[in-house]
């Protein structure tokens, strides 16, 4: 058994032929870079690929096998350059029925063993799907049957950064997940957290304490991949192990949540769409206290608060720590220029967060810039809330 990072939830933001997968995301997040980078700059032994249903994806996938720079594993997976494990996944929307009788929807990452998996996935998902060679995109589906066909390739089903404001379970579809799983909700094992929450406010809900909780970067450039992750405890990297990691079968198990201060999230608290003021009072809010509007988007925490069964955080014993890091890329006077000379000399990010001494750190980039990442690493940052899609601040 050994120790290794995973952050399962980066995008595709073009093939390789320059076509659009996930409008949202860099021109250079294609399926070689991302592999590329993990295991060059962040240290990543295990990455999540999101948009590998995508025809457009999958053609890549296939030239990237026949350059000989990566295999599929016997246990599922992709293996590039014997260091990093790519899992190949989709994220899917799914159409719920919401609060109040309102049209909701939700995020779900999907996971499969095989390439020859997750090709059938895509066939049977465009049956469902307007567009199945962009990314993320709304599907008739609701989670409950989303979860049958994922099982009928091999794959496995985690609901996406589930509380925020919108496209997650909680956030804009039902106070309790098992109320649209049903007698399915057991097939669920995993949760992702998302930036804006975290394992203190996740566990307010009583129907989550069984339901392991993962922390995943949702990057959408290079430079994000792995501004949260995971550790797991495995025998190898591969799709098999990751699922017994995330079920806590055989002795694996996720050991550690590395995640920002929700405060940090682009969705932490309430926002008044009017004012475009982020509201951060004791407690929640409908109406906006700096102009009166009704015009809000519940933040995470506000919206926890709304609908926990708890009335305090007590999570289960076999709960992992979660530790709050901030990425490099994060800290103010951390640029680009200084990140290099650290990978440089060091390697990889997960080196620089994990092994290394502030005087090692120090004797490169100075006392300065160290004493500030040393902050960033144990998480003594004074942070500023964010809301309504922005991120919050390090002072």
């Amino acid at each position: 058994m050994y120790e290794i990072f995973a952050d399962l939830h980066v995008h595709i933001g073009r093939s390789e032929s320059g076509k659009p997968i996930k409008i949202t995301a860099a021109r250079s997040l294609n399926f070689a870079n991302i592999a590329k980078e993990c295991e060059s700059r962040k240290g990543i032994q295990v990455v999540g690929i999101i948009d590998c249903a995508s025809p457009y994806v999958i053609e890549d996938i296939e030239k990237f096998l026949q350059k000989g720079e990566a295999y599929e594993l016997k246990d599922g997976g992709i293996i590039y350059k014997d260091k990093v494990c790519i899992l190949l996944g989709s994220e899917v929307e799914t159409s719920e029925k919401g609060r109040n009788g309102k049209c909701g929807s939700a995020h779900n990452v999907c996971f499969f063993p095989y390439l020859k998996d997750i090709k059938s996935f895509s066939e049977e998902m465009s049956r469902h799907i307007k567009n199945i060679t962009l990314s993320t995109q709304r599907s008739d589906l609701s989670g409950y049957d989303l979860i049958d066909i994922v099982e009928k390739y091999n794959g496995i089903l985690i609901p996406a950064h589930v509380f925020t404001p919108y496209k997650s379970y909680y956030g804009n579809c039902t106070d309790r997940m098992k109320d649209i799983f049903k007698e399915k909700y057991d097939k669920v094992f995993a949760v992702e957290l998302g930036l804006s929450s975290d394992t203190y406010l996740a566990d307010m809900i009583s129907e989550l304490e069984n339901k392991t909780f993962v922390t995943n970067s949702d990057a959408h450039s290079l430079p994000k991949i792995a501004r949260e992750y995971n550790k797991m405890l495995v025998e190898d990297i591969s799709f098999k192990e990751v699922v017994k990691a995330l079920k806590g079968e055989d002795g694996r198990k996720v050991l550690t949540n590395y995640g920002l201060d929700p405060k940090l999230g682009k969705y932490h608290r309430t926002y008044c769409d009017n004012c475009n003021s982020v509201i951060d009072t004791k407690n929640p809010v409908s109406v906006c206290p700096n102009c009166g509007s009704d015009k809000v988007t519940f933040g995470v925490f506000d919206r926890i608060e709304l609908i926990k069964d708890k009335p305090n955080s007590k999570s289960p014993k076999n709960r992992p720590k979660y530790i709050y890091q901030v990425p490099l890329g994060f800290v103010p006077g951390v640029g680009g220029k200084t990140i290099d000379k650290l990978l440089n000399t060091f390697g990889t990010e997960m080196n620089i967060l994990h092994l290394l001494s502030k005087d090692d750190i120090e004797a490169v980039v100075g006392s300065k810039v160290a004493d500030k990442i040393e902050d960033a690493r144990t998480g003594n940052c004074v942070v500023h809330a964010g809301g309504g899609g922005n991120y919050g601040k390090i002072e």
